[in-house]
């Protein structure tokens, strides 16, 4: 007992000696770190003692955490709120309607117009329009800056965009309107409300785009650390073997030319920085004393940044389509609120264009995310088969599909002309017969003259149906032919790749150097680039991209070439994912695929023109910008498969017999 008083005593006295001590030594005293918030982001600790902290910046250089209030350069009060009535967005979606180019116009701004009358924004209609935009030009006389706009209302929901400089922008009277131009300056951009563009030249392509120059996955020997911008158009470059720059500014300099512009070469560097106009930012390096930090970070590091790198370049910078969806889906944001693009849909593949808002704001939702995230998409799928001319029940295949393990539903999607028949079998899912549409098509029939008649548009069966309630869906053609084994091995292959195409039936697409263009096959070979639709998996969310995203010319084209739906549906996957499909085991039985030609219609008649055979390649690739097929030479099998060992010992038994 005495001996625990004895502690208790001490305890008492060392505790009131160190608050006599912190009360007469107030250096001592510790910080206390800001606690940390999941997902939020992390500030300086807030410490205790911040009177007796020397400051070594002048105040108002340090910015502040969260939003700045709306600064108004340009003359007026002008933020969102104030300038922009975002109840001409029904629904929250942005509709845009872009003028008419008034005098000459360059080549640039062309392609402006251009890449917003093909996307999804545009409509037609100013009435309908939640943005109206106008594209200046820098070749428009100062006389003619101010064109006669009835819509204009004072800027209103407008938005002025310029890729160059011009003088228009700078007498025009933007009143409420937004203003979307190419190295704005600080005293008339205005942030939350303004957008800022790059530079872009003369040649920069419409879409498409060339792909990034990551050619390796470690820095060259010998190449410069770092090189900051100079003001002047010039380069500092600091190697690998400088411990620092010196306060006075002598590092290592590479002048260049006298002049920057947008064709100038950069300097080789790990790392390159370009800060502000501010004379004052060419010192900044020099302050922080990043090098030794740069020196010590990992490869693994600066291949991930240079990755990021060549991601932001590819899907929002490399063409100037991309530069302008990427303005229309800022504002677009900036509309939604609450249902904005999280940052990591922004800053993760495919990237925001790709990762529409309309469909989900979800990372989970999407098939990209689910590595990330570390899930798996839903445990089951929807069984979508297209029922076209002549219309016969594809009965056999209903029940082998209806009795895979994972099968959710059934779908029949009857786009016959023929009516459906009245009784439908006994299924052990459920089965839902939806209609088709249907659309008048004029064609020429040979030695009958000229006629009209009902054809169903081969691209229904990618529509968006709100019926689907499942993150998979097997596609289907009312002829195809599948057994119970090979669909439920397929839908286990796609779980563990749920962003690609898995499918039985290939195509291959290859460069015909005596024609000139794209060519296709079907034969049977190592390599492929398509699965067609007829039998494949693939994840619900492309369907609204087929829908919503892709240009119109591209979707007429498939409505009018039929075979075309297989080849743009592949694009599109191709394109999103930078992946090829992925080929699956497919019975010797089955009817082998063959790449029919490539023309609108069926047999008795031609529709008005008829394309040649690899005119759907050639005008799918000039539509995208590039050619997104990837090839591959991989088939995933299960295990043991066509091993020779009892059959007893094989899960997909039947995918190795009839």
């Amino acid at each position: 007992m005495q001996s625990w008083r004895r502690k208790s005593l001490w305890l008492a006295l060392s505790a009131s000696w160190l608050l006599i001590l912190l009360r007469v030594f107030p250096v001592l005293r510790l910080a206390e770190p800001a606690r940390r918030q999941a997902g939020g982001p992390q500030g300086w600790p807030h410490w205790l003692d911040a009177e007796l902290l020397q400051s070594f910046s002048q105040p108002g250089e340090l910015l502040e955490y969260g939003p700045q209030p709306p600064q108004a350069p340009r003359g007026g009060s002008c933020y969102r709120e104030a300038c922009f009535d975002a109840s001409r967005c029904r629904g929250g979606s942005l509709k845009v309607f872009v003028y008419s180019a008034v005098g000459p116009i360059s080549e640039t701004p062309r392609k402006v117009l251009t890449s917003i009358e093909g996307s999804r924004y545009h409509t037609a209609s100013a009435a309908e329009a939640c943005l109206l935009v106008l594209v200046l030009s820098p070749d428009t006389p100062a006389g003619e800056c101010h064109p006669a706009l009835p819509q204009w209302d004072g800027g209103k929901n407008h938005l002025v965009l310029s890729l160059h400089a011009t003088p228009c922008l700078r007498i025009f009277q933007l009143g409420q309107a937004m203003v979307a131009e190419a190295s704005p300056t600080v005293d008339t951009f205005r942030p939350g409300f303004d957008v800022a563009l790059p530079l872009l030249p003369e040649a920069h392509p419409l879409r498409g785009g060339a792909l990034g120059q990551l050619q390796q996955h470690s820095p060259l020997p010998g190449v410069a650390l770092i090189a900051v911008a100079e003001e002047r158009g010039g380069w500092r470059l600091a190697r690998t073997n400088f411990s620092a720059c010196p306060w006075d500014g002598r590092c290592e300099q590479d002048h260049g030319p006298k002049q920057t512009h947008p064709q100038a070469t950069l300097p080789n560097a790990t790392f390159c920085l370009i800060p502000g106009r501010s004379p004052d930012a060419l010192h900044f390096l020099q302050a922080l004393q990043v090098l030794a930090a740069l020196q010590e970070m990992p490869l693994t590091r600066v291949l991930a940044l240079r990755q990021q790198a060549q991601f932001l370049w590819d899907a929002y910078f490399s063409s100037i389509e991309k530069v302008i969806h990427t303005t229309l889906e800022i504002i677009q944001d900036r509309i939604s609120g609450a249902s904005a693009h999280p940052s990591l849909l922004w800053n993760s593949p495919p990237g925001a264009l790709l990762a529409l808002s309309t469909f989900s704001t979800s990372p989970s939702d999407f098939p990209f995310y689910h590595l990330q995230q570390g899930s798996r998409p839903l445990g089951r799928f929807s069984a979508l088969i297209w029922v076209g001319a002549p219309g016969q029940p594809p009965l056999k295949l209903i029940q082998a599909v209806a009795g895979a393990q994972h099968c959710a539903q059934i779908l029949v999607l009857w786009s016959s002309k023929k009516p459906p028949p009245p009784r439908w079998p006994e299924t052990a899912v459920p089965l839902t017969v939806l209609d088709g549409h249907r659309k008048r098509t004029k064609f020429c029939v040979m030695r009958e003259g000229r006629g009209t008649t009902l054809l169903s548009q081969a691209s229904d069966r990618f529509l968006p149906h709100s019926a689907i309630d499942t993150d998979a869906i097997l596609s289907l053609d009312a002829h195809s032919s599948l057994s119970t084994s090979e669909v439920d091995f397929a839908f286990t292959v796609w779980q563990s790749f749920p962003e690609r195409m898995v499918g039985f039936l290939t195509w291959s697409h290859f460069w015909d150097e005596a024609q000139g263009g794209w060519g296709y096959t079907g034969e049977r070979t190592n390599e492929f680039s398509m699965v067609l639709t007829s039998a494949a998996f693939y994840h619900r969310y492309y369907h609204t991209l087929f829908t919503h995203s892709l240009p119109k010319a591209l979707r007429t084209l498939a409505d009018e070439s039929p075979p075309c739906v297989d080849v743009l549906m592949n694009f599109l996957v191709a394109a999103v994912t930078k992946l090829p499909p992925i080929k699956v085991p497919y019975g010797p039985w089955h009817q082998e695929a063959r790449p029919p030609p490539l023309a609108p219609g069926g047999p008795r008649f031609r529709a008005e023109p008829q394309p040649a055979a690899q005119d759907c390649l050639n005008q799918m690739a000039a539509g995208f910008g590039h050619m997104p097929l990837v090839s591959s030479r991989l088939r995933l099998d299960p295990v043991l498969f066509k091993d020779p060992v009892s059959v007893l010992r094989k899960k997909y038994r039947s995918l190795e017999k009839p």
